[in-house]
């Protein structure tokens, strides 16, 4: 039994309940989510209505240089009311797109880079008290520079986006300061920090399959 075997075992061993959905209205649908209201069997007995964002996932990419520095953007969301600092990232809505080159894509819109290393760094779901939304966040490095002809047109919020480059460790300080709050952001830099301190051996393939 490996070692990741052994430390979960003993947590899965209980019967589980399974949830079963008995019926599902559908309340909105839009390009990137869904809202409906599920009916679904509860422990004990009975039923209880349960309402869910069913999104179409993203990517999100921490860049990393030969230098030890990050590449964070800055951008407007108005749900929130200002601006977040975040990683180059954006959602699964290209028909046929792999993950690995929904990151490349994101990275280059983003951030005008390009990356001739990528992995698989961490999975998050990112709010799964109302929402199915799964990110993949990867591990970009042997970064290049986007040629200026062929650099993507950013425009609505995306046209005041700010990007720069600091220290991982600097970006780590941040998140536990509180100033860096996107869940995908948070995730991603504290991973990367741990990937580096541990030589990189833990990361996984950039196609590895998304959790179930």
């Amino acid at each position: 039994m490996s070692e990741r075997s052994e430390r979960t075992s003993g947590h899965t061993s209980a019967v589980e309940h399974r949830y079963e959905v008995r019926s599902r209205e559908e309340r909105y649908r839009g390009r990137i989510f869904d809202v409906v209201t599920e009916e679904v069997t509860m422990p004990g007995g009975g039923t209880a209505r349960r309402d869910l964002v069913r999104h179409v996932g993203a990517v999100a990419v921490v860049a990393l240089d030969d230098a030890g520095q990050v590449v964070l953007i800055r951008q407007y969301r108005h749900p929130v009311g200002r601006h977040l600092w975040e990683l180059p990232a954006g959602l699964m809505d290209v028909s046929g797109e792999e993950l690995p080159a929904a990151a490349l894509r994101e990275l280059a819109e983003e951030a005008d880079l390009t990356a001739g290393r990528i992995d698989a760094l961490v999975d998050l779901h990112s709010s799964p008290g109302f929402t199915n939304e799964l990110v993949r966040v990867y591990l970009a490095r042997d970064l290049g520079d986007v040629p200026a002809a062929e650099r993507h047109e950013r425009r609505d919020e995306e046209a005041d986006l700010q990007i720069v480059r600091m220290a991982l460790d600097e970006a780590v300080d941040m998140v536990l300061a509180g100033e860096i709050t996107n869940a995908s952001a948070v995730a991603g830099l504290l991973a990367a920090a741990r990937a580096r301190d541990t030589g990189f051996t833990q990361l996984r393939r950039a196609d590895a399959p998304l959790p179930r």
